[in-house]
């Protein structure tokens, strides 16, 4: 009798200049030697799956993430070339300059990659990473976890950016901003946003206990 072997791999978004950004590690051993993948491993036996995530992340990469979403489960009988492996995939957004990424163990190396930039990935990581980006993308329409890609403090232009960049569409800029700001969830600061002409834009912040005393109350957040 085979034995089924339990992995988990981390699909990490991150967000800068525009462009949203996933991180990969480069493979030091067979199978894949030398090609980019997820960052994952194999779940020890004394493991839950959240802390070999979270261990296998922060080991590959440099990168602690305190929360990561169960995305799906991954189970297909030829998807690792060297005996059945199942693997259990989740997903998490940081702010890439809030770490500096670091390869080990079974990574050689570790970078990010714009999604319109990617790499050919090993194993089936490329059907991970397509529904990761689907999930997020669906995510992003009905809760505003994509404010968490973005610096404590923003110029409003940002969060357009961000929605446009990872829904991969255009907005009325007019429109998109009396939507989002009538959510009241940001919040304005007094410091101005520095710019290369014209007035110093204001800078904002998001709210994350108005935010949560809203769900409470039944608030529905929408973005389309």
């Amino acid at each position: 009798m085979n034995t089924i072997l339990l992995t988990v791999d981390a699909v990490v978004f991150g967000y800068r200049d525009g462009r949203l950004f996933v991180a990969l590690i480069n493979r030091k051993y067979a199978p894949f030697q030398g090609q980019w993948a997820l960052p994952g491993g194999f779940v020890l036996p004394d493991e839950s799956l959240e802390t070999a995530v979270q261990r296998e992340l922060r080991e590959e990469t440099g990168i602690q993430i305190q929360f990561l979403e169960q995305l799906f489960t991954f189970g297909n009988p030829d998807r690792d070339p060297r005996q059945r492996v199942v693997s259990v995939a989740y997903m998490g957004l940081v702010r890439p300059s809030d770490f500096t990424i670091m390869a080990s163990t079974d990574a050689q190396d570790v970078a990010w990659f714009a999604l319109d930039a990617l790499p050919e990935l090993a194993f089936d990581h490329a059907d991970i990473l397509n529904l990761a980006i689907n999930r997020l993308r669906a995510k992003l329409t009905y809760e505003p976890i994509g404010l968490n890609l973005l610096d404590e403090k923003f110029p409003f232009g940002e969060v357009e950016r961000l929605y446009a960049a990872i829904l991969d569409k255009p907005f009325d800029r007019r429109n998109f901003r009396k939507k989002f700001l009538s959510f009241n969830i940001l919040t304005e600061l007094p410091e101005k946003a520095a710019t290369e002409k014209g007035r110093p834009g204001a800078l904002y912040t998001f709210d994350r206990d108005r935010y949560e005393t809203l769900q409470r109350e039944g608030f529905i957040f929408e973005i389309r």
